[in-house]
């Protein structure tokens, strides 16, 4: 069976989202409470982050409107007031949204042709002038673990620390060396790998974050981002092994990337210790000892129902087939590559469309031939390409604070969570400095505890999961900024994406 084009499909909407920074450093807010938008935020959260909806797009400039997350538009109105509301008619909320060489934005409004600009607090549409008071800089506001895909090379950027280099070769984004970790300091962006190195502007990868290492970016809607040196270099591959370096003739294109959430990558082992691996390039056996490439598959699950949905390393999915047998030759949107996902402790039963669950037949086939499902149908399930976790809750991500001694779960900047695999589905939770997680009486947690404990983890999403932490409840984000484990329920303060 012939591979297929491992990229078909659009970035999520997820994936498009923004935050747009003003000439203060202070970011665009949808104020809920004020009936207004205003930019005194000084970090980006959910009210700080819009999606574009782009209606025209050309070389330097598009029409888009902006929406909240609470799905009402940014509006500019006669007077030069800014709200939030829907459109009433085809312009109504409609920008001229231009971008300019140094990375910034400008937003014109259709009807008026005014700049819509900030005080530093307040955010109106006067000026038919433009001004540096008129610039709004463009920050990703998906989940800062991202891979980097070349639409040109039609590969992902990789990190490669046996020479300490970036190629942008890979055919599919199934190791955590594809995986990046897009931090964002000072108004520039640090590109750090999975072994916690980070690209700097000699082309190699140096073990702490510097002058050297910040890149600005480029921004543009669809997903499109270019890193560049902000002195005339630009990132893009190289040569016949594409090295991911600087230089100042890119052609065709070749410094877009398109910035994607990192994707989740799982194996799967049966009772008896061996990994389901695709073999004759199709059927599904529990055989190997060994984790090869084709044991991995991609989780793609939604959110909202408990289907599930494993991609191979050959590009198709699992589906059910004749004779009940599972074979690995489904298209997406193939209603027989849906599977219900049931958890129990960390492990994972799947029913197939037909109502019968999957099991491990005698000569190691996976079938789906069992009625009522027992131990033996259960499914261990661990992370393939993820060695550390990054948190992000409903106020922001999970770290640590040199101001306080508890984790917090309102950071703008996150915290790298070690995973230690201890069995199937449990985790030992390691901080940066090598401590574990330890547990407080209040349920709240520190960074330095001496003892490995032990933490349940479940996949609620693609990349949404839930932790049943060593007190037996869940890990739930609190309005106040602590990190609590307290919650009986899975509540949306116990989704984490990841």
């Amino acid at each position: 069976m012939a591979e297929v084009d491992w990229i078909h499909r659009h970035p999520k909407a997820e994936d498009l989202r923004v935050g747009l920074i003003s000439w203060a450093g202070t970011y665009l807010t949808f104020e809920a409470y004020k009936s207004s938008v205003t930019a005194s935020a000084k970090s980006l959260g959910r009210r700080q982050t819009w999606e574009l909806l782009v209606s025209n797009e050309h070389e330097s400039q598009a029409v888009i409107r902006l929406k909240s997350l609470q799905g009402l538009y940014l509006l500019c109105e006669a007077d030069g007031t800014v709200c939030y509301g829907r459109p009433r008619t085809s312009h109504h909320g409609c920008f001229l949204l231009r971008f300019h060489r140094n990375g910034k934005w400008t937003l014109q409004c259709i009807i008026s042709g005014r700049y819509l600009e900030s005080d530093g607090e307040d955010v109106f549409c006067n000026s038919r002038v433009l001004s540096a008071y008129h610039m709004w800089t463009p920050r990703p506001a998906l989940h800062v673990h991202v891979i980097l895909y070349s639409p040109i090379y039609h590969s992902y950027a990789r990190a490669d620390h046996t020479v300490g280099r970036i190629w942008v070769d890979a055919a599919i984004p199934c190791l955590e060396e594809c995986g990046f970790l897009l931090h964002f300091q000072d108004g520039c962006y640090h590109l750090e790998t999975s072994t916690h190195h980070f690209l700097s502007r000699v082309d190699r990868l140096v073990p702490q974050r510097s002058s050297q290492t910040a890149f600005h970016m480029q921004v543009r809607p669809r997903g499109l981002v270019a890193l560049s040196d902000g002195e005339g270099g630009t990132l893009y591959p190289q040569g016949s092994h594409l090295l991911l370096g600087l230089g100042s003739a890119p052609m065709k294109g070749e410094e877009w990337f398109v910035l994607q959430h990192f994707p989740t990558w799982v194996s799967l082992k049966s009772k008896s210790r061996r990994f389901l691996s695709v073999i004759y390039d199709a059927e599904v056996c529990a055989a190997s000892e060994r984790l090869t490439q084709m044991s991995l598959f991609q989780y793609e699950c939604d959110s909202e129902t408990p289907t599930l949905q494993l991609r191979s390393a050959n590009g198709y999915y699992l589906a059910q087939r004749r004779h009940r047998a599972i074979i690995a030759d489904g298209h997406p949107m193939e209603s027989d590559t849906f599977f219900r996902v049931h958890w129990n402790c960390g492990k994972i039963t799947l029913q197939s469309p037909n109502g019968r669950f999957l099991g491990i037949a005698s000569d190691g086939l996976l079938m789906a031939n069992v009625t009522i499902p027992g131990p033996n149908e259960e499914l261990g399930i661990r992370f393939a390409n993820r060695p550390f976790l990054v948190l992000r809750g409903r106020y922001g991500y999970v770290g640590s604070s040199s101001d306080h001694d508890l984790l917090k779960c309102n950071m703008d900047q996150p915290d790298c969570i070690q995973l230690l695999p201890c069995r199937q589905g449990i985790y030992h939770f390691q901080a940066q400095g090598g401590s574990f997680w330890s547990i407080t009486s209040f349920g709240t947690f520190r960074p330095w505890g001496k003892f490995a404990l032990n933490f349940c983890i479940e996949l609620q999403g693609s990349s949404l999961l839930t932790v049943l932490a060593p007190n037996g409840f869940y890990l739930r984000a609190d309005r106040s900024g602590t990190l609590l484990a307290d919650s009986e329920e899975i509540t949306k303060e116990c989704i984490w994406e990841f």
